[in-house]
């Protein structure tokens, strides 16, 4: 029996995760994929939100500004990739202004420091590349970028240090509540692809399925809409084009079309707001990324849309109210939902976790640890040394001097560490996700065959046994000598 259990493995799980370690307590999550960010939280804007948007009073409002006060000291404490860059909500004319206004006062009511409306002319003395027809525009100097990949596994692994179970490849298959007597609570039991599992609590920290299992202990159903949202990345030769995020005024189905960069140097452009019906629905259409490319380049003049490297989709977890549900279902005790995570759920996450570890912490009584870890030294890049420490590496570890990747530059030093780390990569997007390779201009044609040799190797699997992303992905499906 675990005190806790966390369904999802996205940045709300583990953040919640990493929260509840500091506690005495048996917590465990469970994953329905090979490991974790495989859902909302690898397909996102990876944007830290200032706070300006979400209605004030709301949740959203509360732990994203919450979220961005914390995002700081913890990309120091677990060592990922973020920088403070500012944001720009651009107008394009007068009658526009009082849309502004009403931003500007929405942000100072939530809490968010240091807002200030800029005229044309400071606009683009900031930012040369914004429409010649901009009016004004709302600068949140305390909006960022992040590594989502990073932030995520960051925490998971923190979590996992500190004592924390992670179980992959375990999808959640049904729910019961256990009743020890008329008036007493024993917890529930999980139905899993890999067995039953039980716990005092339960964790919904689901994404786009949170609904599913929320209606099946409440009779008060929730309904969550994936809402996908179309992405092109551009080669790291345009990330200069804008130094901050651009924004449109918001519309009704969220921020609109933004262009970024990225906290690893690309330029990212997205996301659309498509409402679809499959859960599993991420994929790209020709008319979505023509969107795109249409209404960012209203807002940025010149965008060298002959260097997109890749497009992408990802989906939100929308849900009708236009709230985050966070707190114990009513009529389900001992069952927190964590649902309805959505923009700007990156920069809420830290935030979110707090709020739901303290949550249980209290209805449990749980005492803190005196051994808790709060740190975590994350991949050792040479490529951010100076050349007298990357010859000292390469002579300690000579992997460090093979270089993998030309793209990005990847070494098998990085790759290696990738997959014996706590949590460690398993398949070829799982070492993407924690060193960046195959993330280039190639998109991965150069170095997916030398990474699947390491993690065969590594792993002590053979090479049919590789996936891209677990399950059936596999890459290699055969010989020629099985063919001719």
């Amino acid at each position: 029996m675990y005190d806790v259990i966390i369904i999802g493995a996205g940045v709300s799980g583990a953040a919640t995760a990493r929260e509840l370690s500091r506690y005495k307590a048996k917590v465990c999550v469970l994953e329905k994929e090979e490991d974790v960010c495989c859902g909302t939280s690898k397909a996102n804007s990876a944007i830290v939100h200032a706070g300006y948007d979400a209605a004030t009073g709301s949740l959203k409002a509360k732990l994203n500004v919450r979220g961005n006060e914390k995002m700081p000291s913890l990309a120091n404490e677990l060592d990922f990739a973020y920088k403070q860059s500012g944001s720009l909500v651009i107008c394009r004319g007068e009658d526009e202004l009082p849309g502004l206004q009403a931003l500007y006062e929405r942000g100072v009511a939530n809490g968010v420091k240091d807002l200030r409306i800029l005229n044309k002319e400071e606009v683009l003395e900031m930012e040369p590349n914004i429409t010649d027809d901009v009016f004004a525009a709302l600068y949140a100097p305390t909006a960022g970028i992040v590594c989502p990949f990073e932030l995520n596994i960051a925490m998971a692994e923190n979590a996992y240090i500190n004592g924390v179970e992670f179980k992959f490849d375990t999808e959640v298959k049904d729910i019961k509540k256990l009743e020890a007597g008329p008036d007493e609570f024993e917890g529930y039991e999980l139905h899993t692809s890999k067995g039953v599992f039980k716990a005092k609590y339960v964790v919904n920290a689901a994404g786009v399925y949170a609904d599913k299992f929320h209606n099946m202990v409440s009779e008060k159903k929730i309904r969550i809409i994936p809402r996908r949202g179309d992405y092109c990345l551009l080669d790291r030769e345009a990330g200069g084009h804008v130094n901050r995020t651009i924004f449109s005024l918001p519309g009704k189905l969220g921020k609109g079309i933004l262009v970024t960069p990225t906290v690893h140097g690309n330029l990212l452009l997205g996301p659309t707001a498509i409402d679809v019906e499959d859960k599993e629905g991420t994929n790209t259409t020709s008319d979505g990324l023509s969107q795109v490319l249409e209404k960012a380049g209203m807002s940025v003049k010149n965008i060298p849309v002959k260097q997109v490297i890749t497009s992408f989709a990802g989906l939100r977890a929308h849900e009708e109210g236009d709230d985050f549900i966070i707190g114990e279902v009513e009529d389900a005790k001992g069952f927190i939902d964590c649902a309805g995570i959505e923009s700007p759920g990156i920069a809420s996450s830290p935030a979110i976790g707090e709020m739901v570890a303290g949550l249980i912490k209290e209805k449990m009584g749980l005492e803190e640890k005196d051994d808790f870890i709060s740190t975590r030294k994350g991949i050792t890049k040479p490529d951010t040394l100076s050349m007298e420490e990357r010859n000292t590496l390469i002579r300690e570890n000579p992997a460090y001097g093979n270089i993998i990747c030309r793209c990005e530059m990847i070494t098998e030093g990085e790759i290696i560490d990738a997959i014996r780390r706590p949590l460690g990569a398993k398949s070829l997007d799982g070492v993407k996700r924690r060193t960046r390779a195959g993330m280039g201009r190639c998109q991965s044609g150069f170095c997916a065959p030398r990474t699947m040799e390491i993690l065969a190797r590594e792993c002590n699997k053979p090479m049919f046994d590789i996936t891209k992303s677990g399950g059936d992905s596999k890459l290699v499906v055969g010989t020629n000598k099985d063919v001719f």
